[in-house]
């Protein structure tokens, strides 16, 4: 038999052979792309961009606290110069508007690639070990933190009274988020009490 002739034969038994496949996993339930691209770990997720510091949101915990993969491991964020209502400290209640600020940053964040910037004012990590970061989405450049705070959804917070870069930025859009009534700050919502339950009057 001629090389093209074996060449033709291996190609059309490969066919066969993934044709069953593709069969015998239709009868389990499977879908055929799980046989074709298995899905990748997160320590497989290649870079977005080339842009220095983007990363992968691996879990949004609630609006102000981020996991992102950093080289295969999952970094834990706090969002700097903003503070969410709590939904996830056990010793706390969920504060007011605390499930509004989480579903909002799952709603931003969720399966998103972000830029990290860090501050050298602010520091790298806080008192629990997180890492110190402003968040931007990559997709629009969206500036998480301060959109945060000009929505309603956190406010502005420096960790006892310490300066950071951004700082009279947000105070600005607090100040006019306040002047708005926008999220948190209507009355018939917290009417920018966020310390009360969720839900009490």
């Amino acid at each position: 038999m001629s090389t093209r002739g074996v060449r033709r034969l291996f190609y059309a038994g490969g066919a066969v052979l993934l044709s069953l496949s593709l069969a015998a996993a239709a009868r389990a339930g499977a879908p055929p792309h799980s046989l074709l691209a298995p899905a990748a770990a997160i320590s497989e997720i290649p870079p977005a961009t080339t842009t220095p510091n983007t990363y992968f949101v691996v879990k949004v915990v609630d609006g102000d606290t981020v996991d992102v993969a950093i080289e295969g491991t999952t970094t834990r964020l706090r969002l700097i110069g903003m503070d969410t209502p709590e939904v996830v400290d056990p010793r706390k209640p969920v504060q007011c508007f605390g499930r509004e600020a989480s579903a909002e940053g799952h709603a931003l964040l969720d399966g998103q690639w972000v830029r990290l910037e860090y501050d050298p004012i602010a520091g790298v990590h806080d008192q629990y070990g997180r890492t110190l970061a402003y968040v931007f989405r990559a997709s629009d450049g969206l500036f998480y933190n301060e959109y945060m705070i000009a929505q309603g959804f956190a406010h502005e917070y420096d960790y006892k009274s310490q300066r950071y870069t951004y700082r009279a930025q947000f105070k600005a859009a607090q100040t006019e988020a306040k002047a708005a009534l926008r999220g948190f700050w209507s009355p018939s919502a917290c009417d920018g009490n966020t310390t009360k339950p969720a839900g009490a009057q």
